[in-house]
């Protein structure tokens, strides 16, 4: 029953919270820059995952931390639950996330998102969203972002490892001449997807070595493969 009670305390202070940040974004965004509004984003990211450890006893644990770059570069991460979409964005500023439209449309957080410079795409266009991808993503990484991509496209059970990867990670670091940082990790074991269940314990996060290429299936292939084993070893 405590467990419980705890997990919907966390919920009351994540959502309440979402809100308040979210104004806090949409008000001072004709004012400040979007680095500056992604700092105070990040601010409220760990807030956030502070609560998560303190309420539901969800840590992490970070290897690999010196292989993230100062200039920009890709962020390819696998996909299992909500927390790698938050604790992801503070790895680097200014990062511009790719994700689904639909998701800025949701009131206040959504809203939110849009002032924070994200690359959204229709996943039924598979052509226009790549393209999109590509043209976006490319000024984005012109203007000192990095781009954070998860290939899988949608969210994985741990169980089932790590799914096909899709191409845009491979072209964007390629047309742009950036590396690919690897990103591991096993959130989905803990903050379970699409359940209300916490489960105590620590998330372990592997970040790769710079992936350089000029061939952009390949340089997909060999970033899948890195994720993948270093799954195998984590999972």
């Amino acid at each position: 029953m405590a467990k419980i009670i705890n997990i919907a305390i966390f919920y009351f202070v994540f959502l309440l919270s979402l809100v308040c940040i979210s104004l806090i974004i949409i008000i001072l965004s004709p004012f400040l820059s979007t680095r500056t509004l992604q700092y105070i984003g990040k601010a409220w990211i760990l807030f956030v995952l502070k609560n998560l450890k303190l309420l539901c006893g969800i840590g992490w644990t970070i290897k690999g931390i010196e292989n993230i770059p100062s200039s920009p570069f890709v962020m390819a991460s696998n996909h299992q639950s909500p927390w790698e979409s938050f604790f992801l964005q503070t790895l680097f500023i200014p990062t511009s996330s790719i994700m689904k439209k639909e998701i800025l449309i949701i009131p206040f957080f959504g809203w939110a998102i849009s002032r924070l410079k994200p690359i959204s795409i229709n996943r039924k266009l598979k052509l226009a969203s790549l393209k999109k991808v590509i043209e976006v993503g490319g000024e984005r990484i012109r203007d000192g972002y990095s781009i954070l991509v998860f290939p899988e496209g949608t969210r994985k059970k741990p169980e089932d490892g790590i799914g096909k990867f899709g191409n845009s990670c491979g072209l964007l670091a390629t047309n742009e001449s950036v590396p690919i940082i690897p990103i591991c990790h096993n959130s989905g074991k803990f903050w379970i997807n699409k359940s209300f269940n916490k489960k105590s314990g620590y998330i372990c996060v592997v970040i790769g070595k710079p992936i350089f290429g000029d061939d952009p299936k390949k340089l997909t292939k060999e970033t899948r493969s890195w994720i993948e084993k270093t799954y195998s070893e984590i999972s």
